[in-house]
């Protein structure tokens, strides 16, 4: 239950931004903010694939192996694109600030929809080929059975295993130096002028989220690990660990992206803030006029 009632908090914030970025062409005019939106969308669609393979665990316990590979395949894409987002939102701060009369000609909105397109590619490409690998080697039964949806019993092979661990140190060493020479950059960017400093200690200050956002990210990797020694310290408190597990790994870093951008951005705060309180009004209305 408290799992659910955080995915209903999260998802009626997540659906406000991405309603609030729709009905202001500001911001679909702004690659800054369309990334902003594909990581909130991309965050709720992690987010409910995450809470239904967290919930089913305790009410089914074990589910078809067909929907399984569905549901892993889609939290898998979802949780690698975020820190690559990530990157591609530090490199646009970056141009903004430290070549801000190219920043039109580089950042268009056609080129932030390209960026995502490559980002899903980048991201999915290396996962689908589990999928092939495990069709090529499971039975067609196996597909048909059901089992406890988790991805080492879905994707069995040991090659696989080193094959996701070799990608993910390449996709996270990536968004590290991204984020290291973006913030230094801007550092010096902002020490080197005397005006925009007020824009590019914001901008600073992002990127700084951002890394954080990025290690609690990390921590979806070192999870299981961390998850199989408490097992072996605490053996009668599997659902505990667990429980406690998806809290820290996978809902608390989605409370950091309306932070990072609902409520320290002012220009989105502001409409943010229209937007919610055009709907407290149209609820209003609702209860006030009378039922014909």
């Amino acid at each position: 239950m408290i799992v659910f009632v955080l995915w209903l908090i999260l998802s009626y914030i997540h659906s406000t931004l991405v309603s609030t970025f729709f009905r202001h062409q500001t911001f679909y005019e702004d690659p800054r903010y369309i990334l902003f939106i594909h990581m909130v969308i991309n965050d709720a669609i992690q987010l409910t694939v995450t809470v239904t393979l967290f919930v089913s665990s305790y009410i089914f316990y074990k589910i078809n192996v067909s929907f399984c590979c569905l549901l892993i395949l889609v939290a898998v894409f979802t949780t690698r694109n975020t820190p690559v987002n990530l990157a591609s939102m530090a490199i646009e701060r970056y141009i903004a600030i430290c070549k801000p009369l190219r920043h039109s000609q580089i950042c268009t909105v056609r080129k932030t929809y390209m960026v995502i397109g490559v980002i899903w590619f980048l991201c999915a490409a290396p996962d689908i080929t589990d999928l092939f690998v495990t069709l090529a080697t499971e039975s067609l039964s196996f597909f048909h059975g059901s089992v406890l949806c988790l991805r080492q019993n879905v994707f069995k092979d040991p090659i696989l295993a080193l094959k996701r661990q070799a990608f993910d140190i390449i996709y996270f060493s990536f968004v590290f130096l991204t984020l290291i020479f973006t913030y230094f950059r801007i550092l010096f960017a902002a020490r080197a002028a005397a005006t925009e400093k007020m824009s590019a200690q914001r901008a600073r200050n992002t990127i700084l989220l951002h890394g954080l956002q990025l290690s609690m990210c990390l921590l979806s990797y070192i999870s299981p690990s961390v998850e199989l020694v408490l097992h072996l310290i605490f053996p009668g408190r599997i659902r505990e660990i667990r429980f406690a597990n998806y809290l820290i790994v996978y809902i608390l870093p989605r409370f950091l992206s309306p932070i990072i951008y609902g409520v320290r951005d002012k220009k989105f705060r502001k409409y943010f803030k229209m937007n919610l309180l055009s709907n407290r009004c149209r609820e209003k209305l609702k209860k006030v006029t009378p039922q014909h």
